[in-house]
C-alpha cells in the first residue's frame, strides 16, 4: 500500500512536469529565443558598448589625476667657473683666470615627485563631444530596431513556412484518403470489368506518386525544424508539435511614413552628432584652463663636494697656503617643495590642424546628408512596390479560393462518373491532381501574402507580430 502511494505520489508530480515541458512553443517563445540567440543582434550590441565607454570617458574628464614618479641613481658632475678679469685701479687689478676653478659634486641621489592635475575649462569642446556622443548612441540604438525587425522576419518566415508544410500534408492526406475509397470503387470496377488494368494501374500509380510527395514533404519539414533549432535553439521534440495554421494578414492604412524607418532616423540622429563634432572641433582657438599642484623630495647621500682649485685664497705673508673646498656632507634633502596653481593653454597658431579638423567634420556630415537623401528615395520606391505586391498577393487569394472551389466541384462530379462507369480513371485522377494543386496554391497565396504583408510593416517600421500571430 505504501509503495503504491508513493507511485501515485510521483506520477502526479512528475508526469505533469514532462507534460509542461514537451509542450508546443508559441510564436512569442520562439521569437524571444532566437532574439537571445542571432549573432547579428548579439555583434551589433557589443559594438554599441565602444560608444558607452566613449560617453564614460568624456563623464571622467574633469576628474582629478595624480601621478608619482621617482628616481634614484649615482651623481657625478662637474661645474667650471673661469673669472672674468677686474680691473679697478688703482685699488683692485684682478687678471683673467686667477679664479678658474672646478667644483664636483658626486654620491648618491633620489629624487621623488606627485603631479595632481585637473581640467577646469576645455573652451566647451567636452560639452559638444558629449552631445555628439549622446546622439550617437541614440543612432545605434535605433539601428538596433531594424535588426530586430529582420530577426522577427527570419523567424516569421520560417514558421510560416512550417505552416505551409503542415497544411500541405493535410491536403496529400485528404487526397490519400480519396484516393484509398476510389481504389475499392476500381477494385470492384474491374472485377465487373467495367474498366481495364491498364486504367486500374493509374490509380495505383496515383497512390505512389502521393506517397513520394509525403517523404518529399517530411523531409522539408525537418529542414525546417533545423533551421528553427539553429535560430532558436529550441530542441527538434518540442519543434515537432507546432501545428500552425496559415491565415490571411489584413492591414489598414499605414499610420506613418518613411521617416520613421530605423536607417532615417538614425541617420538623422548621425547629423545632430556631426553637428556638435564641427562645434567641438570649432574650439581649437579657445583657451583652456587647468588646475595643477606638485610636491617634490630631492636628496643627496654620502656626497662629496670638492673644488680642483683653492677657494680660499692664500695669502704668502701671513704664511697662509690657501684652501680647496673638500665637504663630504651625511645628507642633504629639500622636502616638501610644493608648487601650485592655475595654467592655461592658448593655440594661437597650429598650423591650422584645427581648421582642418573642422572641415573634416562638415564634410563627414555632407556625406550622412547625402545618405539620407539617398535613402529617402530608395524607401519611398521601397514602399511603393511592397504596397503593389501586397495588394497582389492579396487579390491572388480571393483568386486561389475561386480556383479550389471549382477544383473541389470538379473532383465531385469526376467521383460520381467514374463510380458509374462515365469516365475513366485518368479523368479522376487528373481532377484529384488538380484539387491537390489547387489546394497547395491557395496555401501559397496565403504564405506569400504574409510575408507581403510583413515587408509592408517594415516600410514604415510599424512592424506588429500581434497581426501576424496569436500573443498571449
Amino acid at each position: 500500500m505504501k509503495n503504491n502511494l508513493l507511485i501515485f505520489a510521483f506520477s502526479f508530480f512528475a508526469f505533469p512536469a514532462l507534460g509542461w515541458a514537451q509542450s508546443a512553443p508559441d510564436f512569442k517563445e520562439l521569437l524571444d529565443s532566437a532574439m537571445v540567440r542571432d549573432s547579428n543582434l548579439k555583434m551589433q550590441i557589443t559594438q554599441n558598448k565602444l560608444t558607452d565607454l566613449d560617453e564614460h570617458k568624456l563623464k571622467d574628464i574633469f576628474l582629478p589625476t595624480l601621478e608619482l614618479s621617482g628616481k634614484a641613481g649615482y651623481l657625478n658632475g662637474t661645474a667650471r667657473l673661469t673669472s672674468p678679469e677686474i680691473n679697478l685701479a688703482p685699488f683692485i687689478n684682478i687678471p683673467e683666470g686667477a679664479f678658474n676653478n672646478n667644483f664636483n659634486v658626486s654620491g648618491f641621489s633620489g629624487i621623488a615627485k606627485a603631479d595632481a592635475k585637473m581640467l577646469l575649462y576645455s573652451g566647451g569642446k567636452v560639452k559638444y563631444l558629449k552631445k555628439a556622443v549622446e546622439e550617437k548612441k541614440k543612432s545605434e540604438d535605433i539601428l538596433l530596431e531594424k535588426t530586430k525587425d529582420e530577426v522577427v522576419a527570419a523567424i516569421s518566415k520560417a514558421y510560416d513556412q512550417l505552416a505551409l508544410i503542415h497544411q500541405s500534408r493535410k491536403v496529400l492526406d485528404e487526397s490519400t484518403k480519396r484516393l484509398d475509397i476510389n481504389k475499392k470503387t476500381a477494385d470492384k470496377a474491374l472485377g465487373y470489368g467495367l474498366i481495364t488494368p491498364y486504367d486500374h494501374k493509374k490509380i495505383e500509380l496515383a497512390q505512389a506518386t502521393l506517397n513520394a510527395k509525403v517523404v518529399e514533404y517530411e523531409g522539408k519539414k525537418e529542414l525546417l525544424l533545423t533551421q528553427l533549432y539553429i535560430l532558436t535553439g529550441i530542441s527538434k521534440e518540442r519543434l515537432r508539435l507546432i501545428e500552425p495554421v496559415l491565415s490571411p494578414v489584413e492591414l489598414l492604412a499605414a499610420e506613418k511614413g518613411i521617416e520613421q524607418r530605423a536607417e532615417i532616423r538614425a541617420l538623422e540622429h548621425g547629423i545632430n552628432a556631426a553637428d556638435y563634432k564641427i562645434k567641438a572641433e570649432r574650439t581649437w582657438m579657445i583657451p583652456k584652463v587647468q588646475l595643477m599642484a606638485s610636491a617634490y623630495y630631492i636628496g643627496l647621500y654620502g656626497n662629496r663636494i670638492k673644488s680642483s682649485e683653492n677657494v680660499i685664497p692664500a695669502v704668502p705673508l701671513l704664511g697662509y697656503e690657501g684652501r680647496k673646498l673638500d665637504w663630504s656632507p651625511n645628507n642633504i634633502n629639500v622636502f616638501p617643495l610644493i608648487t601650485a596653481g592655475v595654467g592655461f593653454k592658448w593655440e594661437i597658431f597650429d598650423g591650422k590642424e584645427g581648421k582642418h579638423a573642422e572641415e573634416t567634420a562638415r564634410v563627414g556630415k555632407e556625406v550622412l546628408q547625402n545618405q539620407k537623401e539617398d535613402a529617402l528615395k530608395k524607401l519611398t520606391l521601397n514602399l511603393a512596390n511592397n504596397q503593389t505586391n501586397y495588394d497582389i498577393a492579396t487579390a491572388q487569394i480571393t483568386l486561389k479560393a475561386k480556383e479550389k472551389e471549382l477544383a473541389k466541384n470538379a473532383l465531385v462530379q469526376a467521383e460520381k462518373e467514374f463510380r458509374y462507369g462515365m469516365s475513366k480513371s485518368s479523368q479522376l485522377i487528373d481532377a484529384e491532381n488538380d484539387l491537390e494543386a489547387a489546394e497547395l496554391e491557395y496555401q501559397n497565396a496565403i504564405f506569400n501574402q504574409r510575408r507581403a504583408g510583413i515587408e509592408l510593416m517594415r516600410s514604415t517600421q510599424e512592424l506588429d507580430i500581434t497581426k501576424l500571430y496569436l500573443i498571449p
